[in-house]
């Protein structure tokens, strides 16, 4: 597609990046399906991530910590802390400390975690610290959904952020009330999980429920195996026959996963960003025979400021005279026929328009009530 180069200025350069990148991702996606992985498609049921929360303290700051007159919370805790170690701190102190943050601790507990593994947390302030820079997370309990303590976070935070302030100006390089620790919670619990228990029965389940993918997965494993032993029970889920003994089920799965499968087309779609102008489509997409007429619209005010000086030895004062100018212009703008049959002649038909993403945008919602526009449009 050749594009007249006579209006490639400096303010037209972003219409020039985004109709080059429609053109480059016409030509990706109008490449033939390629075999996947089943892996890389599904997952077996149970065999997920499970989510753990706790509160903590973060100690040892440079005085960046929560201001205990707005955070009383983190006195509390603190009270609270020193009165399980044995230390009573008397009723209504009003402890002025600036070095003790309260936090909130995230991890996520991956599956088959064994008691004495080690896994990553995330601390965030929840607080009024200015940076956790330099603090230590003092032992802290990670809950499970079901309230259950599943692992205990202890250890020095890395925060990537940077400060510095002097003389009433400050420069600050990232968020510094955030911070993570590698290795920072050993797991105290595992989660049940008992794969394949129902004599033997396991479920796989697809990422994006599509009957012609279901059905194309249920194909080639039976083809495998030589034997029946997948079934679909809806567009994403699928039961599979597998082993009762445990290393034979987990020699099934393996190769199971290993599979390579070929996916159905995916729906046709485009995904409208609305804060950052972000059009994306997929090859799916088609237009029908339609006429659009697109034009801007712009208004220019220009004020000068004059001065008016009375005449010498005269009565008057100096005075400053405002001179306003109202322009407005009106982009021409022609009924342009669009059409496509594949991504190339949608990018195509959609660069002929010479819209801004904003107005592509617009557009897009407009062909799309008319009937034009052959796909889902979705709005994030």
């Amino acid at each position: 597609m050749m594009f007249p180069m006579a209006d490639a200025g400096p303010m037209r350069r972003p219409l020039w990046a985004l109709r080059l990148s429609l053109l480059v991702l016409a030509c990706l996606l109008a490449l033939p399906a390629q075999a996947e992985r089943i892996r890389e498609l599904a997952s077996f049921a149970g065999v997920r991530d499970n989510v753990l929360i706790g509160y903590g303290l973060v100690v040892g700051l440079d005085g960046t910590g929560d201001q205990t007159m707005q955070a009383p919370f983190t006195g509390q805790s603190l009270t609270n802390m020193l009165s399980q170690l044995g230390i009573n701190v008397p009723p209504g102190t009003n402890m002025q400390l600036r070095n003790v943050a309260a936090v909130m601790v995230t991890a996520d507990l991956p599956p088959f975690s064994r008691p004495g593994q080690r896994i990553d947390v995330n601390v965030s302030s929840v607080g009024n610290a200015r940076s956790l820079r330099g603090g230590t997370l003092l032992m802290t309990p990670l809950k499970g959904a079901d309230g259950d303590t599943y692992a205990i976070a202890q250890g020095n935070l890395l925060v990537p952020g940077a400060g510095a302030e002097a003389g009433g100006s400050s420069v600050q390089i990232n968020q510094q009330a955030g911070g993570r620790i590698a290795g920072g919670a050993m797991v105290e619990r595992e989660v049940p999980l008992h794969l394949g228990a129902n004599g033997g029965l396991l479920e796989l389940e697809l990422k994006e429920a599509d009957f012609g993918t279901a059905q194309r997965v249920v194909s080639v494993i039976n083809q495998e195996f030589g034997r029946p032993v997948a079934a679909a029970r809806n567009g994403r889920v699928i039961a599979l026959d597998g082993p009762q003994n445990a290393n034979s089920r987990v020699n099934f799965m393996a190769r199971v996963e290993q599979l390579q499968v070929t996916p159905t087309e995916a729906p046709a779609k485009v995904v409208l960003n609305s804060r950052t102008g972000s059009v994306v489509m997929n090859s799916a997409v088609t237009l029908r025979r339609a006429a659009v007429a697109h034009g801007n619209l712009s208004i220019v005010i220009d004020t000068r400021f004059g001065v008016s000086q009375p005449a010498p030895f005269g009565e008057g004062e100096t005075v400053v005279v405002p001179d306003s100018d109202i322009e407005i212009q009106q982009q021409e703008a022609f009924l342009q026929v669009v059409e496509g049959a594949d991504l190339t002649e949608v990018v195509n038909a959609l660069n002929a328009l010479g819209a801004t993403p904003q107005d592509l945008m617009a557009i897009l919602e407009a062909l799309k009530a008319a009937g034009s526009l052959r796909a889902e449009l979705e709005i994030i």
